[in-house]
């Protein structure tokens, strides 16, 4: 089952927790330190909750899909290259608490896009500095260049 991913930065992490459970009528699936993430079955939805500075207004981080298998991953990356988009690739990198592959592409609107798999657990947050993190931005020639302005994950 495929599902897509919304991440929202968000000030206070515990009343977005209180929030979100009552809304979708479900708890985190999974909560660590500044992070929690629901895998709600109705409607099918992966929502991301990345704790963001005490005060800020709440806002997106990015978007995605989560598919079941690395080969669809692989796959969505040639569709997409094929449409002409600018991707980004990673494997096996550790970012959100998980072991992940996933292909990065960028809206009109600068909105970053992710297709993703979960492969394991993981105890890191954020991505090393050397990872795209968190999308591609369309360089010269059509080439990915990583937006390391956004927060991770």
């Amino acid at each position: 089952m495929s599902r897509v991913q919304l991440a929202l930065r968000v000030a206070d992490l515990d009343a977005s927790i209180a929030f979100y459970s009552k809304l979708f009528a479900a708890e985190p699936a999974k909560r660590r330190p500044g992070y929690a993430n629901f895998a709600i079955a109705e409607p099918p939805l992966k929502l991301v909750l990345i704790e963001g500075a005490a005060g800020e207004a709440t806002r997106l981080d990015h978007l995605g899909v989560e598919v079941e298998t690395a080969d669809e991953v692989t796959a969505a990356t040639g569709r997409l290259a094929a449409e002409g988009l600018a991707t980004a690739t990673e494997e096996d990198t550790a970012c959100c608490y998980a072991v992940q592959d996933k292909v990065w592409v960028t809206g009109p609107g600068a909105e970053p896009w992710e297709v993703y798999v979960v492969k394991a657990d993981s105890d890191v947050r954020d991505k090393a500095a050397s990872s795209v993190c968190c999308a591609p931005d369309a360089g010269e020639a059509g080439t990915a260049v990583p937006v390391t302005q956004r927060g991770c994950c």
